[in-house]
């Protein structure tokens, strides 16, 4: 029976590859049996993906459909007679040969020899930025305390001055073969050795400090670039700087919280700058020169005569850069400073103005 694999997978036959892949990943879980699911579903949805995901069997597919690959007419690996294309048998199962099949298969039945396990954790912490530091960027060294390798052994494992020896269990492979049961029934999978943990070598006297697992708990200094023009609430990843695993392996990241704190004179807006300024009644009817306070300190600009209260100062390229370095504008929003108390003079001369009708 021709099978509908776009419809399988609940993509359209426009469909990208990405697509496909999601798509595969999201149906082979909600479809496990182990979770409920349907095992003819299944193994439908993990068909219709080896076929979708190789571009080639996937342009042969929309040619011909799946009659293609059934009975033994290749691409698929006999699909059309169940599994047979996968090695499940005592030749040993490798999961990382199919890619996200693979990968899908491994997050179900434990495969994979604990490459993707054997990574630290990430860790998260806040950091205080001042407005300016978020506007032109900054240097800041974050206090930690984390899993980091080991001070004494320096992650090896080994006690300083004595040597690595060749796993015993792996013969120095860092992996062996492990029989699984699932539904398919017993697979024969390749995983980490426990014994060394996948390095094929292990401590011959384990390091004191850390009794052999090369990494310890421990205050450490992590220096960060900020970059310029990063907004409150943004968050900074920083590749490797997170927990290291026992046994070594990859790094885990450092997730940085930017917390900007608010300026008594500016406000923000995407890259626009926003101030208010309190200019005298004198300066606004007349004109004449003002102090603009900026993130790049104070300048001198000209107000013309009859300037009215709330009118908009706008300076290019004093705002907040964008991704391209760009900066945007600075918007100065121009009031009248009227004066709580007045003198004798100044009421005076206001009322002599009054009568001219000012």
């Amino acid at each position: 029976m021709a099978k509908d694999y776009y419809a399988i997978l609940g993509v359209s036959k426009s469909a990208s590859e990405d697509e496909i892949k999601k798509a595969f990943r999201r149906a082979a879980h909600e479809h496990h049996p182990d979770k409920g699911g349907d095992a003819s579903k299944f193994k439908d949805i993990n068909e219709a993906y080896q076929i979708l995901g190789d571009k080639k069997k996937r342009s042969t597919y929309d040619q011909f459909g799946s009659a293609a690959f059934e009975n033994g007419g290749g691409g698929a690996g006999g699909f059309g007679g169940g599994f047979g294309g996968f090695d499940f048998g005592g030749a040993g199962f490798d999961p990382n040969q199919f890619g996200d099949l693979g990968d899908v298969l491994g997050e179900m039945f434990g495969f994979g020899g604990g490459a993707k396990r054997n990574r630290g954790r990430d860790i998260e912490t806040e950091v205080n930025l001042t407005f300016k530091e978020s506007v032109f960027g900054v240097t800041k060294t974050i206090e930690l305390y984390r899993t980091s390798l080991c001070s004494v052994c320096k992650g090896d494992g080994a006690e300083p001055g004595t040597a690595l020896e060749t796993c015993g269990d792996c013969k120095g492979e860092g992996r062996v073969r492990q029989a699984t049961r699932t539904m398919f029934g017993t697979m024969q999978t390749v995983v980490a050795c426990a014994t060394c943990h996948g390095k094929g070598k292990k401590p011959k006297t384990p390091c004191k400090h850390c009794k052999g697992f090369g990494a310890e708990k421990r205050d450490v200094s992590v220096t960060v670039g900020i970059p310029a023009g990063i907004d409150n609430g943004a968050v900074l990843q920083v590749q490797g700087e997170g927990e290291v695993p026992d046994h070594g392996g990859q790094a885990g990241d450092l997730f940085l919280r930017i917390r900007v704190k608010q300026d008594t004179t500016f406000q923000r807006e995407g890259q626009t700058i926003f101030s208010t300024m309190y200019v005298p009644i004198s300066t606004l009817a007349l004109g004449g020169k003002i102090q603009v306070e900026t993130v790049d300190g104070a300048e001198t600009h000209t107000l013309s005569s009859g300037t009215g209260s709330g009118e908009e100062l706008v300076l290019q390229g004093k705002g907040v850069p964008g991704r391209s370095g760009r900066r945007g504008d600075h918007i100065v929003r121009v009031e009248a400073d009227i004066p709580d108390k007045l003198t004798k003079e100044q009421k005076a001369l206001l009322e002599q103005l009054k009568e001219q009708g000012l």
